[in-house]
């Protein structure tokens, strides 16, 4: 059986079960394949990841770009960095973007912020040979909502995907870590709901919020959310490809 962990890097028990709810459809798992462990004070860490096949990491209300770094920022970066460097398959989603190219000396900026609703995202050449991306069309629609973005991409970073209103939409930093600047964990259900508990938060103007729901049912996120679903596989076929050696040269009888 597969194991898959979600990470959130949030604060509220009911954004956390939702988002897991999210996740668990876009991916396609059965709640015993996907655990869920919380990033949300400054005590919090990921743990023990050797019973796991792959990590998501959700999204999160931090920024990168704020002037000051509390505790419990402070402490999601630490987990963060350990995660990056784990070996394990990782694709991180929205901040996690901003995150890896912060860490890996890149630049993030507010130059191209995407307000909450539909984007359109362009796979590189690189994005069109990545196991992530490869089985998708050159050009499709997701969700998306953020105040930041990446401007220059870190050390080792390949982008694989751009887009008209966001200039990176996706990389790749190693040969185990992706991020998505787009959900792809949402569809227009999940999008309603992160509207709602983060509507404040500056993601939309709220004198917009009843155009911008009215309209996200007509978003096709097939594609987008086929992200997660080949991340899925990627970690099965990478656990077999691990196991494969061991079982080889396992006792007999």
């Amino acid at each position: 059986m597969l194991s898959v962990l979600l990470v959130s890097p949030r604060q509220g028990a009911a954004v956390a079960a939702a988002e897991y709810r999210d996740v668990l459809k876009a991916t396609g798992l059965e709640p015993e394949e996907l655990t869920q462990r919380m990033l949300d004070s400054e005590d919090a860490v990921i743990g023990d990841l050797s019973e796991f096949d792959g990590v998501i990491v959700g999204g999160s209300s931090l920024n990168v770009t704020d002037f000051e770094y509390g505790p419990w920022q402070r402490q999601v970066h630490e987990e963060l960095t350990r995660l990056s460097e784990a070996s394990i398959p990782t694709l991180m989603v929205c901040y996690g973007a901003s995150f890896l190219t912060y860490a890996g000396g890149g630049r993030v900026g507010r130059s191209h912020p995407e307000s909450s609703g539909p984007t359109i995202v362009e796979l590189t050449e690189a994005g069109r040979r990545d196991p992530l991306s490869a089985n998708l069309p050159e050009r499709f629609t997701s969700l998306t909502g953020h105040t930041e973005n990446i401007e220059r991409p870190g050390r080792g970073a390949v982008v694989l995907a751009t887009g008209p209103s966001c200039p990176v939409q996706m990389i790749r930093t190693n040969e185990w870590t992706w991020a998505c600047q787009f959900h792809a964990d949402m569809d227009a259900a999940a999008m309603k709901d992160r509207m709602d508990f983060y509507f404040d938060y500056g993601y939309f103007s709220p004198e917009d919020y009843a155009a911008i729901v009215a309209h996200l049912p007509s978003v096709d996120t097939t594609w987008s959310r086929q992200v997660l679903r080949n991340f899925v596989t990627y970690c099965a076929e990478h656990n077999s490809a691990t196991l494969q050696p061991q079982l080889e040269k396992a006792p007999v009888g």
